[in-house]
């Protein structure tokens, strides 16, 4: 695996650790970080897929897009495509008031999609 690809992978790890440790300890004080954070994850370990096939991702934040752009190398990348539509909103909505109700739940949610989007990148990657 080259360097960049790994360094990808080690940023996207990071987010997904906060997400947990947010979520672990404070909870609903920081609802709306965990889910910035689980996207943020979803999003390097996309962009690490496709810096690892040789092709630039492009500069988004757009989880939609960037797996349609997985899927052109691979067509299982259909099977996250729930998880990523539903990280897509915690781009940048959470980081501002008003913009987006999270719950709990949403924030476990978020944390068990990235956790999926993770792992089955990983698999590919390997």
């Amino acid at each position: 695996m080259d360097s960049l690809v790994a360094e990808w992978i080690k940023f996207s790890d990071t987010d997904l650790i906060i997400a947990k440790h947010l979520y672990d300890t404070l909870k609903l004080l920081s609802l709306e970080t965990i889910c910035y954070h689980c996207q943020q994850s979803a999003e390097k370990i996309l962009k690490a897929y496709l810096i690892n096939s040789k092709i630039k991702p492009a500069k988004t934040h757009d989880l939609i897009l960037l797996r349609a752009e997985c899927e052109k190398i691979g067509s299982s990348f259909a099977e996250i495509a729930d998880e990523c539509i539903d990280l897509n909103d915690y781009s940048s909505q959470p980081r501002y008031p008003f913009e987006i109700q999270i719950t709990e739940n949403l924030a476990l949610s978020a944390i068990q999609d990235s956790e999926k989007i993770n792992e089955f990148v990983k698999e590919k990657i390997n």
